[in-house]
């Protein structure tokens, strides 16, 4: 075992899952998986012991279930990265959301079947780029002096992207001034790996008497977008669901990409609708965020606000990109406050940021820029 190595507890009821995942991670010379639990309780106990980088924790066991555990895990560990391991149904998707208000980091889609979730090959690929992506990210934390690495990732129609191979820091980055003279009509937001819980801090804190209407794209598999969308008007109250194809933006209301179609926007007369397909994946995800982009800067032009928020990969850096181009603005999560500083770093080293912010003053930020900042 290397000391530079990504070092993970597996954490899962079923002795078949353990050993599936230890195999797909024994090529990979970056990731150790040094201790195993088949329940929450035995999990606690060993990290106790045995300090990691990264947790891949079931939902589903006896003893002690995963939601259970998470709490208790953080508490002894609260620097731990927990990703959360669950089949693609509507009740895993809102006990995934759970957690995630809670403090897991991310979720991965549980193999049951190849009908269900894709192929073996698919899984592995996902599962070894989101353990490096919160591992570096825990690495680069809690041991600065070890160089994280990333491997190249393998191209699928799953939610698969990869982190920088190191982080950005703020030297290397300049701020655009933000050059719209004119009110946004639309705030479009991008993220992935944390992005949940930043989306809901963000959205709750946005005042109430800003009206543009709002579209999001959030690497998520389908049902968990749908959950999203209803934890999202929970959090803010703003009328909010997943985008259906054709419908017209209404000022005021959320509208969430849903799972495996990218959301675009078009004008039909007078009317702005959202547009839903299933075109190629991007940036290895669909939804994907440049395509949204690209498409608010095409409609929109310079009354456009672009917020790419914690994630890993480079997803928004183009389509953000072309926000600027056409007169818009573009801000980004600051390095500490995201938990992979992917996408946001990404578009920040691009140099089109006017700002790069911490995550308790994008709201404020958002709320000034609509209100105060344009005419």
């Amino acid at each position: 075992m290397s000391s530079q190595s990504i070092k993970v507890m597996l954490v899962d009821d079923s002795a078949v899952i353990r050993g599936m995942v230890k195999r797909m991670v024994e090529g990979a010379d970056d990731i150790d998986i040094i201790s195993s639990a088949a329940n929450g309780e035995a999990a606690i106990k060993q990290l106790k012991t045995t300090p990691v980088d990264v947790i891949v924790l079931d939902i589903e066991m006896p003893v002690m279930d995963g939601l259970t555990a998470l709490p208790k895990l953080l508490a002894v560990d609260p620097g731990v990265n927990i990703l959360m391991s669950s089949t693609l149904t509507l009740e895993n998707a809102e006990i995934s959301m759970q957690a995630l208000k809670l403090g897991a980091t991310d979720y991965i889609p549980k193999p049951t079947s190849v009908g269900a979730m894709g192929s073996a090959s698919e899984f592995k690929t996902d599962l070894l780029n989101k353990i490096r992506a919160v591992g570096q990210a825990s690495i680069s934390k809690r041991r600065p002096n070890v160089i994280a690495r990333t491997t190249s990732p393998v191209s699928s129609g799953r939610v698969t992207d990869v982190s920088p191979q190191r982080p950005l820091k703020s030297k290397e980055f300049t701020l655009r001034p933000a050059t719209s003279k004119v009110r946004p009509d639309i705030i479009a937001i991008g993220s992935s790996t944390g992005g949940p819980k930043a989306l809901l801090e963000v959205l709750k804190n946005i005042r109430s008497n800003v009206t543009a209407p709002i579209i999001i794209t959030q690497h998520m598999p389908a049902n968990f977008t749908e959950i999203l969308a209803k934890h999202i008007h929970g959090a803010c109250g703003r009328p909010s669901a997943e985008a259906k194809d054709g419908e017209t933006i209404v000022p005021g209301h959320v509208y969430v990409a849903p799972g495996g179609f990218h959301m675009t926007v078009e004008s039909e007369g007078t009317r702005r609708i959202l547009r839903t397909n299933q075109d190629p994946p991007e940036n290895f995800c669909r939804p994907a965020v440049d395509p949204m982009l690209r498409s608010v800067a095409k409609i929109y032009g310079n009354r456009a606000l672009a917020v790419i928020l914690t994630g890993m990969g480079t997803d928004g850096a183009k389509g953000g990109r072309m926000i600027v181009d056409a007169g818009g603005t573009v801000i980004a999560q600051d390095e500490q406050t995201s938990v992979v500083w992917g996408m946001p770093g990404t578009a920040a080293a691009a140099g089109i940021c006017s700002a790069v912010l911490p995550l308790e003053q994008m709201a404020p930020y958002i709320s000034d820029f609509l209100l105060k900042g344009a005419a």
